[in-house]
């Protein structure tokens, strides 16, 4: 036989056996985030920091998307943004009337508030965040879709306000069916009439 018919044969160590897994993997297993009831009304890639007050400064919290979900019941919005790769929470937070968008200092491109409730921690905590963009109208289109959540979760809480001062329609039937009743009953004759007839009567 040749070199080259040697080179073509099997060999003992090139021998490939198969062998069958001894853990069979089962389902994938969905998990899940929370989101799963909500629309995404605005998504932009951003970085985002936080204030340290004992150290006087700025520290970065993540780079992901920030978002801006709605309920698809309640109608509330909220801010959520995850860190990428990781996807571990780094703001989420209700989006509030009296969060105010300041423009950061010496950026075109960058936005500061104050949240009273930030829960990407357990528990709740206050923070002063700072959101950096790619540019300025990225930012731009930022602070019109914030500010425009925070009217819209502003009329829910006026319309949830108003319909618990308004008394509910069984309350008002049945204060309609009570005046309907008091109306409807005759009028007793008075103590002194009715002792006048009774005397009339008798003679």
């Amino acid at each position: 036989m040749s070199e080259a018919d040697n080179a073509l044969a099997p060999r003992d160590e090139e021998h490939d056996p198969h062998f069958e897994p001894v853990i069979k993997l089962t389902e994938q297993v969905e998990t899940s985030t929370g989101e799963e009831d909500e629309e995404v009304l605005f998504k932009m890639r951003s970085k985002l920091f936080r204030f340290v007050s004992e150290s006087n400064e700025w520290k970065e919290r993540g780079t992901g998307d920030v978002r801006l979900l709605q309920n698809k019941e309640t109608k509330k919005v909220r801010l959520v943004m995850r860190r990428d790769k990781t996807l571990k929470v780094c703001a989420n937070h209700m989006i509030t009337t009296d969060m105010k968008l300041q423009p950061n200092i010496g950026s075109d491109r960058s936005w500061v508030w104050k949240v009273a409730a930030d829960y990407a921690e357990t528990p709740a905590t206050s923070e002063t965040l700072a959101i950096r963009f790619a540019n300025a109208e990225h930012a731009g289109q930022f602070k019109e879709a914030f500010e425009k959540a925070q009217k819209s979760n502003a009329d829910l809480i006026a319309s949830e306000s108003s319909k618990i001062d308004e008394p509910a329609p069984e309350e008002e039937k049945e204060e309609e069916k009570a005046e309907e009743a008091e109306e409807a009953k005759p009028e007793e004759p008075a103590a002194e009439e009715a002792k006048e007839e009774e005397e009339k009567k008798e003679e």
